[in-house]
């Protein structure tokens, strides 16, 4: 996944930043983060990490996300940055990296600190030669990274495309249990919009242009597909591209929610999509395993939700489909942090298994560090639901980390998002018209990148 729920940031208006900033005193730090929800396990973290260190680290929050990226975008200008940010992994970091916002601290993120990292999501935050070939083209937002630096460590994981459900609006609609293929999926949409027609649909925080993209049309479209024909349709043979058969038949399949979007969808953030479902607004709701701790922050118990991973076709060429897990937010320590070597302990403190388990606990997410045997009695009932659809085999399970192994260099997945939404919600081009549009845009990027 890239930058699939990064901010768009330019790498050219940060550039700019300079002064100093971070915490002076050598016994405070300060950390930002975007997510409410893991404020409250922070702190309780940086109480710890006081009593064993003497080391204060306040901890600041700015919500929703655009607000967040603005704020950074400011202080990186104004010299105001703190020592330690919270950011999407596999894509922002990578923006401030090459915008020298963040520094490289690969040597240093190593020994015990490495291995507690789960193995899947250690390459996470590392610049590698496919990351940085994949930077090259001047048009992308990282390009000026440094191959084999480390921006970020992972500190949560998680995937996407996972579903909840208003489990009374179900019941009031006669549907008792979770839907198991996109067929029933689409059923249960109809059945409970005919029931509730203000609020019995689908809310999904669109105004985020990747979303519908990441989250929904590419694990579908693997699952109907299978890997290689999904996977095709981004390359530069348009017999297999969007606009091909297999490309209308995925965008055809997509196109079935149109009529049970919630009113707006296209203009609600991430966090407005997933308020308005715990308000009651829609009854179904996309986002991923760290949307269950916002939903609870907003006041829905989790036992009155019911969680599953977006179903796949019963007749695809993957009918049990896996979601394959990802880092989905890391730390960065800033190039102008005045005490790199405390920000460092601190991050290396958060991945003890202790406190990453209290820390999951507080936030109901999952952590980067590997709880092991703890893990199920860690996370409850719901959130290891949600982690069990991640397990499959190599072969039924989409990795959405994928992408730089067939699409274009520099490919952007907010260009093909921002098309996708004038299919559907806003009905503003037709599924042949989308499916043309989608190849060119492939094409023009293979173009630009020379191949």
């Amino acid at each position: 996944m890239a930058l699939a729920t990064a901010t768009v940031l330019s790498a050219g208006s940060l550039a700019a930043c300079g002064g100093s900033s971070g915490s002076g005193d050598s016994k405070s730090l300060t950390m930002w983060t975007f997510k409410q929800s893991h404020v409250t396990g922070l702190r309780h973290a940086a109480a710890e990490f006081k009593k064993k260190t003497g080391i204060d680290v306040k901890i600041q929050a700015y919500t929703p996300d655009d607000a967040y990226a603005t704020k950074i975008q400011s202080s990186a200008k104004t010299g105001n940055l703190p020592d330690v940010l919270e950011i999407h992994s596999d894509g922002e970091e990578r923006v401030f990296g090459a915008a020298g916002i963040v520094s490289d601290f690969a040597g240093d993120f190593k020994g015990a600190w490495a291995d507690r990292i789960q193995p899947a999501v250690k390459e996470s935050g590392l610049i590698t030669e496919a990351r940085f070939k994949d930077a090259e083209p001047k048009t992308a937002k990282d390009h000026g990274i440094v191959k084999g630096a480390r921006y970020s460590v992972p500190l949560t994981v998680g995937t996407f495309g996972t579903v909840y459900a208003n489990k009374k609006k179900l019941a009031a609609a006669g549907i008792t249990k979770a839907p198991a293929t996109w067929e029933e999926f689409l059923a249960a949409l109809k059945a409970t919009k005919a029931k509730d027609s203000a609020s019995g649909g689908l809310s999904l925080g669109l105004k985020v242009q990747s979303t519908g993209l990441t989250w929904v049309l590419q694990p579908l479209a693997f699952a109907q597909l299978g890997q290689q024909g999904y996977e095709k349709l981004f390359g530069k043979d348009k017999s297999a591209d969007f606009s091909s058969p297999n490309g209308l038949k995925v965008l055809s399949m997509y196109n079935e929610l149109t009529p049970y979007w919630m009113a707006g969808s296209q203009s609600l953030t991430i966090d407005q999509a997933d308020q308005a479902f715990a308000q009651g607004k829609s009854t179904f709701n996309i986002g991923g395993t760290f949307t269950l701790a916002f939903l609870k922050e907003n006041g829905m118990k989790p036992e009155d939700v019911l969680a599953f991973g977006l179903p796949a076709p019963e007749n695809g060429a993957v009918p049990d489909r896996a979601l394959g897990a990802l880092a989905l937010t890391g730390l960065s320590v800033t190039a102008t942090s005045k005490q790199p070597d405390n920000a460092k302990k601190w991050m290396q403190f958060l991945s003890e298994p202790k406190v990453a388990a209290d820390f999951a606990k507080d936030a109901s997410d999952i952590p980067a560090t590997e709880l092991g045997a703890d893990s199920a009695k860690v996370l409850g009932p719901t959130l290891t639901a949600l982690v069990e659809s991640t397990k499959g085999t190599p072969q039924n399970t989409y990795d959405p980390a994928r992408g730089n192994e067939f699409r274009a260099p520099g490919y952007e997945q907010d260009d093909a998002g921002t098309i996708l939404a004038d299919l559907t919600p806003l009905k503003q081009f037709t599924v042949p018209e989308t499916a043309k549009k989608l190849s060119e845009l492939n094409a023009a990027y293979w173009k630009a990148a020379g191949q």
